[in-house]
């Protein structure tokens, strides 16, 4: 569905990504692991195209995406879940998911109705401001508004960051709930929720791809995680 190609990626003259490729399959859940500041946002950032790569393709269904306006991006049926939830704190909760919403005429759309249903506490709190809502009530949030643009893929950026054991594995369940309604990219620290989603595994460090591999492979790969990961 995505495919990354050796793209370079700077914040003003500070390098982050370096000739970096991955691929994200149809219908998959793929996660990335590294630790912090080793370049996992600033991927997701290249992609949606917020902080575009200066050179290398990124194609999403054979399409060249790099280089078109972040908005055009997400038209092409990419969703975005940023790291720190980024909702509008002043508006409530049923305005935060209808405020972007489209393609709510496809067929299995996602409709406030059924992100209702995929997230009971949202309708609860529909008329409560975001401020007022939990940290994981956000996270819902965030990612229930992603949803209501239909996406095709859903990028996610840590969303178990901040929140308590229980929660997380709330978040982690929801994420297993998407797996053949959606393809998923998804960034994460949570080391076990990560493995329990997840079809496939990149770790990243020092804005490279250093290892690549299926999530039970990973598990018992002692050396892997405790060089890349320090686990």
């Amino acid at each position: 569905m995505l495919k990354i190609e050796n793209i370079n990626t700077y914040y003003g003259d500070t390098h982050v990504l370096y000739d970096l490729s991955l691929e994200i399959p149809e219908g998959k859940i793929i996660t990335m692991l590294g630790r912090n500041g080793m370049g996992k946002t600033t991927i997701m950032r290249s992609i949606v195209g917020v902080t575009p790569p200066r050179d290398g393709t990124i194609t999403f269904r054979g399409e060249k995406i790099n280089g078109m306006e972040a908005y055009k991006i997400a038209r092409k049926g990419i969703g975005y879940v940023p790291q720190g939830r980024g909702i509008f704190a002043s508006l409530s909760v049923k305005e935060n998911l209808t405020v972007g919403a489209r393609g709510q005429d496809k067929p299995d759309a996602w409709t406030l109705e059924k992100v209702y249903e995929f997230f009971p506490i949202l309708e609860k709190r529909a008329n409560s401001y975001g401020n007022l809502l939990s940290g994981g009530e956000q996270q819902m949030l965030a990612v229930g508004r992603a949803l209501m643009t239909n996406p095709d893929l859903l990028i996610m950026d840590e969303p178990s960051e901040g929140l308590a054991p229980l929660v997380i594995k709330q978040i982690g369940d929801v994420i297993t709930r998407l797996k053949g309604k959606l393809t998923v990219f998804l960034a994460e620290q949570n080391f076990n929720m990560a493995l329990s989603v997840a079809d496939d595994v990149y770790i990243v460090s020092k804005g490279q791809v250093v290892h690549h591999c299926l999530p039970e492979d990973l598990r018992h790969d002692e050396e892997t995680k405790a060089k890349w990961l320090g686990v």
